[in-house]
């Protein structure tokens, strides 16, 4: 009897204590707020605490089966625009929302990014090793979801360079492959010796040219198969204890029911702490996304209904520039 409740004792600290524990959020439809909305699309949003901290949150959901539904992406080239500024160019989409990460030095982006079927934007699969390691690099795999003609979502894992005219798409994650420097890469991952054993040997052994109407990079990935799953380590996106940090967040994912999930997390503010993966992974599992995954947030988290903001971006000058934005647009 004493050990039972010893564990009991023990389960309930678990909970109290885990960092990531929190009641599933109550959401509250918004429509009303956002009008004109095509009859597919709905706005949800949230301020309960979470961890008894300040949370402000929205997501939209929108029909991928609407064919009145044109799901896109733009960019500007070599530059950097505001979602509000995208909103103007496209001719006022319905959803504006900032989604892959980019350098701020070149200000272009870092992930795949697909526009009406042809790859506009390329991986950076290299991170630099640090300390003992400094003299490495590895090469990884970053997460993409995408659209495809017949209207279906898929999220997978991406290779893809300028050399390509599709992505290679692997259907789980891979350990980072190290390469010691100096590496000069080939025409092709596939014409290394390295590569061909990387992929060769990989553990999805389901590698395919990935051929998407619409698709944006990010990472990590954070919901497969309606199970939370965090592909952190495998894509090396966040060091040490970033993992637990809280900040604002953007997120993308899709249900079994066909449905595409955009949300939004405010942060870095009195009114809204943020959140951490762990939190951001459980909110989305919680709305119902059987995948889903991480895009750039901190203060580059804009969504924009109708032109109007969601959450207010972290950055005291407002909206961040960006190079690229997720449009849904009303045909």
């Amino acid at each position: 009897m004493k050990k039972t409740f010893t564990k009991f004792i023990n389960y309930l600290l678990v909970i109290i204590l885990c960092p990531s524990a929190y009641a599933q959020l109550r959401w509250t439809n918004v429509d009303s707020l956002y009008q004109p909305l095509p009859k597919s699309v709905h706005v949800f949003f949230t301020d309960e605490k979470m961890d008894s901290a300040n949370f402000r949150a929205y997501y939209i959901e929108a029909d991928l089966k609407d064919k009145n539904l044109e799901f896109s992406v733009d960019t500007s080239l070599n530059r950097r625009l505001t979602p509000a500024s995208y909103f103007e160019k496209d001719g006022r989409p319905v959803i504006v929302s900032n989604c892959s990460f980019f350098s701020f030095k070149t200000n272009r982006n870092v992930n795949v990014l697909v526009k009406d079927g042809k790859m506009i934007s390329f991986d950076t699969q290299f991170v630099h090793g640090k300390g003992r390691d400094s003299l490495l690099r590895y090469f990884t795999l970053r997460s993409a979801i995408g659209i495809s003609k017949k209207r279906e979502a898929n999220i997978v894992w991406t290779a893809a360079d300028s050399s390509m005219k599709f992505p290679f798409a692997f259907e789980s994650p891979e350990e980072p492959l190290a390469i010691k420097e100096p590496f000069f890469r080939k025409k092709n991952y596939l014409d290394d010796p390295g590569f061909k054993n990387y992929f060769k040997n990989n553990k999805s052994k389901k590698i395919r040219k990935w051929k998407m109407e619409t698709a944006i990079g990010g990472g990590p990935v954070l919901v497969q198969n309606g199970g939370i799953s965090i592909s952190n380590n495998e894509e090396m996106m966040f060091a040490g204890m970033g993992l637990y940090d809280k900040h604002p967040r953007t997120a993308i994912g899709y249900t079994q029911s066909g449905k595409l999930i955009l949300l939004v997390i405010e942060g870095r503010n009195p009114h809204a702490k943020g959140a951490d993966l762990e939190q951001e992974a459980k909110i989305l599992k919680d709305i119902g996304c059987w995948e889903a995954m991480n895009l750039d947030g901190g203060g580059s988290s804009c969504m924009l209904v109708n032109g109007k903001q969601t959450i207010k971006p972290s950055d005291i000058s407002g909206q961040r520039a960006v190079p690229a934005v997720f449009i849904i647009r009303q045909r």
